[in-house]
């Protein structure tokens, strides 16, 4: 699909925007004013395209933080989810359905891990994946009662509850939420040596996003990784790569860290996990690892669910394919070389791997924030984030087309 024939890009916030307007002010009268998002209302959704409430389309270039990975109602999931509809949605983990042992064998597998602890959100699986670690330091390393800490980096995003903002660095995150939850240790994002100089022998993990996202997609030196692994095998610490946003295909692999031949002892999965339909997120380990965890020691009514599992194992099936990761990494080149041919014409930096890229713009085109707001005039969404950091990331199912036109686009905004 041509994007430029179903689009008009003259159109922008200038048309008629009454049902819009309307929808905003309903969210803000009633909604908790927890985001600011883009003025654009979505009414439906395909491929890699947004059609909102007045029939204007945009090319959507964030993907939902990555959780819509494999496009917006892609068939073979959608396929999926009406099916499971009609037979059994959740039981809770009272009992079992027959849906979770397929999920939880297929995830594993695709993994190289024996164990799935499946929960719901990203930051449900971090909390669980730190809740793992500190019961293995306490029963397999034999850290004493409370004096377990984890090794975490600075600029790290890993999801906004009370635990996980104890150890941000983002005052937006913290301020007026304490007190903290204490046990953590931040060092330099990027900087081997200096997770070394923090471990002792209370330290019972490492805690990282092999490419921080948030931060505006900042990939670490080719060697950073390797080292964190060889470190924590050497100490007996568990290495936790937190693959939300940047596993499941979008860098071009099945999981980012696979980029530096590295393999965690706990992968944090979710995002795209629940295809862009349902929340699903999973802790992924060994025994030695998920095998601490007892009956009655940490749960979730809807986690694992069977409209969950169904869904996530029809996620599983179409990773251990590899298509959507070739996508990514032939899409994904064409992607970081536009970019990078905007470098010197307003935009100052680019980053990423696969199609994930942070765009970091002149200060003197407006900023981030208002870049991205000319960019969804023109019918291309991406988001800013840190004042002046733009971050493409849009489903694996792109064309070829379609990038070119994105990249047009913020060509045309940044030279007007």
């Amino acid at each position: 699909m041509e994007p430029t024939a179903t689009l008009d890009p003259a159109l922008g916030y200038a048309a008629e925007r009454a049902a819009t307007e309307r929808e905003i002010a309903r969210v803000d009268e009633h909604a908790a004013h927890n985001y600011a998002p883009l003025p654009v209302v979505a009414a439906s959704a395909e491929g890699a395209w947004i059609t909102d409430v007045e029939g204007r389309r945009y090319l959507d270039c964030l993907a939902a933080y990555s959780a819509v990975n494999f496009g917006h109602r892609n068939p073979e999931l959608t396929a999926v989810a009406h099916a499971q509809l009609d037979t059994l949605t959740l039981t809770s983990r009272a009992f079992h359905s027959d849906k979770l042992g397929t999920f939880t064998t297929e995830l594993a597998a695709l993994a190289g891990k024996d164990m799935v602890l499946p929960m719901n959100t990203g930051a449900e699986a971090v909390e669980s994946a730190l809740k793992v670690a500190r019961k293995w330091g306490a029963d397999v390393k034999g850290v004493a009662a409370d004096r377990a800490n984890i090794i975490v980096a600075s600029g790290n995003f890993h999801g906004r509850t009370i635990t996980i903002v104890s150890f941000s660095d983002d005052p937006q995150a913290r301020g007026g939420f304490g007190p903290f939850t204490p046990g953590f240790r931040t060092v330099p994002y990027g900087d081997a040596r200096a997770i070394a100089d923090a471990i002792d022998e209370h330290t019972v993990a490492v805690l990282l996003e092999p490419i921080q996202g948030e931060a505006g997609v900042l990939v670490p030196p080719a060697d950073y990784l390797p080292a964190v692994r060889d470190l924590c095998t050497r100490e007996n610490v568990l290495l936790v790569c937190d693959e939300i946003q940047s596993g499941l295909g979008r860098t071009g692999y099945t999981f980012a860290s696979q980029h530096w031949g590295v393999v965690p002892d706990i992968y944090t999965l979710g995002k795209a996990l629940g295809g862009g339909i349902v929340p699903v997120s999973a802790v992924v380990a060994d025994r030695d690892v998920l095998g601490v965890l007892h009956p009655g020691e940490h749960g979730s009514t809807f986690g694992g669910n069977p409209l969950a599992a169904a869904v996530g194992t029809a996620v599983v099936r179409m990773l251990a394919r590899g298509e959507y990761q070739a996508m990514a990494r032939e899409r994904g080149a064409q992607l970081q070389a536009g970019l990078r041919g905007l470098i010197g014409s307003g935009v100052t930096a680019v980053r990423g791997l696969g199609l994930w890229a942070g765009v970091d713009i002149d200060p003197a085109a407006g900023g981030g924030k208002a870049v991205s707001k000319r960019l969804a005039a023109r019918g291309l969404l991406v988001k800013d984030t840190h004042g002046d950091t733009l971050r493409f990331a849009p489903p694996l199912v792109v064309t070829a087309d379609e990038i070119d036109w994105a990249v047009a686009q913020l060509a045309e905004v940044l030279a007007s």
